[in-house]
């Protein structure tokens, strides 16, 4: 596995070694050992999610403030930017974001660490989206930030009015946000 860092120096892109020939491929999508060796980072993972949208579907951007979760996310069928914003008050880096294209094609994983907001937008016909973490879901901790607060302007790469659900309409701007000391 070839990991390197983000824009963000916490948000780590991971690129898997894949082994393809004539019938198809193989990867080793996660290795706890190697994961740790590679990143630098000692993490235990409680849940797999996997969710499929369609083009245009924005989901995002969620954080939980209490069971603050890890996560390693990767697309298995169609194509995503993903993007993840720092959201510790007391980082150097808080409010910056930073943004990849995740695809069954370049096979690429993202290590999005506790303390940083998470979402992603579906740029092919269809997506599916699969992600660990490293604590269990806990609706009454989980938090939305505006995709479209205009302090991250973050650059979504879609034309229009991305299709969201009712929680993330209801997101808060940065300001008004439950966020991380």
């Amino acid at each position: 596995m070839k990991v390197t860092t983000s824009t963000l120096p916490e948000v780590l892109i991971i690129e898997p070694k894949v082994f393809g020939d004539a019938r198809g491929f193989f990867y080793e999508s996660f290795n706890e050992r190697e994961f740790a060796a590679q990143t630098g980072v000692s993490a235990h993972f409680v849940q797999d999610n996997h969710s499929r949208s369609q083009k245009g579907v924005l989901r995002g951007l969620h954080y939980q403030i209490e069971n603050a979760q890890g996560k390693v996310v990767r697309v298995t069928a169609g194509e995503v930017l993903d993007v993840a914003v720092d959201l510790r008050r007391s980082s150097p880096n808080f409010g910056r974001w930073t943004s990849i294209r995740l695809s069954a094609q370049n096979n690429r994983q993202l290590w999005i660490p506790p303390g940083f907001g998470h979402g992603f937008v579906v740029l092919s016909d269809v997506a599916e989206f699969l992600y660990k973490t490293t604590d269990y879901y806990n609706p009454e901790a989980e938090r939305c930030v505006r995709w479209d607060d205009p302090t991250l302007a973050i650059d979504w790469q879609i034309e229009g009015a991305p299709l969201l659900s009712a929680k993330d309409q209801n997101g808060k701007l940065l300001e008004e946000a439950d966020l991380f000391p």
